[in-house]
């Protein structure tokens, strides 16, 4: 299919929640995107160790939650590559699969805060525009940033949408504390999550 503005959204989606979707949706009206891809992390370098459920899981739990939006699709790009995965190796998947499309890379403000910490963020300010949704209480040093990446300015989007709190980082929380995670997550990952008992501690194993 010949897409002309593609948006990509990273992530381990761990689970997939409510903000995921409200952020590429709010994208996909602003920027008039023809498809934003939900691109489930395999092994981020910056949050090894952290626990989470299994590549295949995460897929089919993002299939799930966006199953009812046309513009919105899941991509393998990182989870079926050799590690380690940057950014910067997924964004070059798709430049070179989708070669006339402009592409949007959606993140949030604390990414854009550590950007120059991520690998070859030149090369990825090349391929793509960064689309940045404001996270509270998170504000990116962009003196610093456009004194170290000349043009960073004029390849940003500051995305007005609206402010949910709501964390994966929550949800796993509230699922081990044995916590309703209605309307965090939709309902289809909410049978998913139920059915497959994830996130949940044995009894064995709580100290």
């Amino acid at each position: 299919m010949s897409y002309k503005r593609i948006g990509i959204f990273g992530g381990t989606f761990n689970p997939p929640h409510l903000g995921h979707l409200i952020l590429a949706e709010t994208a996909a009206d602003s920027l008039e995107l023809d498809c934003v891809f939900f691109v489930p992390a395999s092994n981020p370098p910056h949050k090894i160790g952290m626990p989470r459920a299994p590549a295949e899981v995460r897929l089919a739990m993002v299939e799930l939650a966006i199953a009812s939006n046309p513009r919105f699709t899941t991509s393998r790009a990182d989870m079926d590559r050799p590690g380690p995965h940057y950014a910067v190796d997924m964004i070059a998947m798709f430049h070179r699969e989708f070669p006339e499309a402009e592409l949007f890379f959606l993140m949030g403000s604390d990414s854009l805060r550590d950007f120059l910490s991520w690998s070859r963020p030149d090369e990825i300010l090349h391929m793509t525009t960064l689309v940045v949704m404001q996270r509270p209480d998170v504000y990116p040093d962009l003196s610093t940033l456009t004194r170290r990446l000349p043009g960073l300015l004029e390849k940003l989007y500051f995305l007005e949408a609206p402010e949910i709190e709501i964390s994966s980082t929550e949800i796993v929380a509230r699922i081990k504390q044995g916590r309703s995670i209605r309307y965090r997550v939709t309902e289809s990952v909410l049978n998913y999550l139920t059915e497959h008992q994830l996130y949940i501690v044995p009894k064995d194993d709580e100290s």
